[in-house]
């Protein structure tokens, strides 16, 4: 009898076991899965991670929007001073999701993905931040189209570049107009009519990238230009990369009338006059990181 209930008490407790295991299991499956991008910031420089390594890093609508929503969130405080995208996993980004591009989709939902993605790659370039990219694996498509939109971009010798939508009966157009403008026209061409990719050397030769370094020393490289960066005054590089980006669209005669403009504007900043004085009377400057005016 004793035994029958000692039995009993022992089957009892693995079936209570039993319960919890699968109570817990449900938990988890329950929970709040892990984010798309994942937003780190200090000491001025915000990080956001690719975080979908499983489907290879895809420019999918959701990760777009998390792109864009990660990107502009306090994006004119003061306390931001630089963006370094990277990701996780042997993917920079393989483009966008395919899944999404059937025709069981539609076309207003292929509207609105290539409309979100060309809103994330002019949003890298107009916000008052400097953009850098961090690359270590391959970076194709829509993925090869964020870093050629970005303002610098450091990656690994084993990374590489590829615009290979014609091989799958979808010409890589919009990634064409980031990478038609960042590399030579023929370069751009043979990328996106052959879908080959290139390495990371020729893709520092031709305009692609800023930088190539060893792995080991990617992080440390790339984050060595963001506090870099972070070192300048803030409304300084704004004015900086605004004009930079709107003289390239314009002719000579009118770029330089623009930045001559531009020159005469960062004068009359606070900063700007900070910025002489501090180097007439040979000192570190004091920057206000702020928008002013000079007294």
């Amino acid at each position: 009898m004793a035994r029958s209930l000692l039995c009993r008490g022992f089957d009892g407790l693995q079936l209570c076991r039993k319960t919890l295991l699968v109570s817990a299991t449900r938990f988890c499956s329950q929970s709040e899965p892990e984010p798309l991008i994942v937003r780190q910031q200090n000491n001025g420089i915000r990080r956001l991670i690719l975080n979908n390594p499983k489907k290879r890093n895809a420019l999918s609508l959701s990760m777009l929007e998390s792109l864009r929503e990660n990107i502009l969130t306090d994006v004119d405080s003061d306390d931001l001073r630089v963006i370094v995208i990277s990701a996780k996993g042997p993917v920079f980004s393989s483009g966008h999701d395919l899944k999404e591009l059937t025709s069981v989709q539609g076309r207003d939902h292929h509207t609105k993905v290539f409309h979100t993605c060309s809103e994330v790659m002019t949003l890298i370039q107009d916000i008052p931040v400097p953009v850098i990219a961090m690359v270590n694996g391959v970076a194709t498509a829509a993925g090869c189209q964020l870093v050629a939109s970005c303002d610098i971009a450091v990656a690994t010798e084993k990374s590489t570049f590829a615009t290979p939508g014609v091989n799958v009966g979808l010409f890589c157009s919009t990634p064409a107009v980031a990478i038609g403008r960042a590399v030579p026209r023929k370069v751009a061409m043979e990328m996106l009519l052959t879908g080959n990719p290139i390495s990371a050397h020729n893709a520092l030769l031709h305009g692609l990238i800023s930088k190539v370094v060893a792995e080991e020393r990617l992080e440390e490289e790339t984050l060595a230009i963001a506090r870099r960066v972070c070192q300048a005054s803030r409304p300084v590089v704004a004015l900086g990369k605004a004009t930079f980006q709107r003289q390239m669209a314009q002719g000579r005669d009118k770029a330089y009338a623009t930045a001559s403009a531009v020159m005469v504007d960062n004068l009359a900043l606070r900063d700007g006059q900070e910025g002489i004085r501090a180097f007439i009377e040979k000192r570190k400057p004091v920057w206000s990181h702020r928008a002013e005016k000079a007294h």
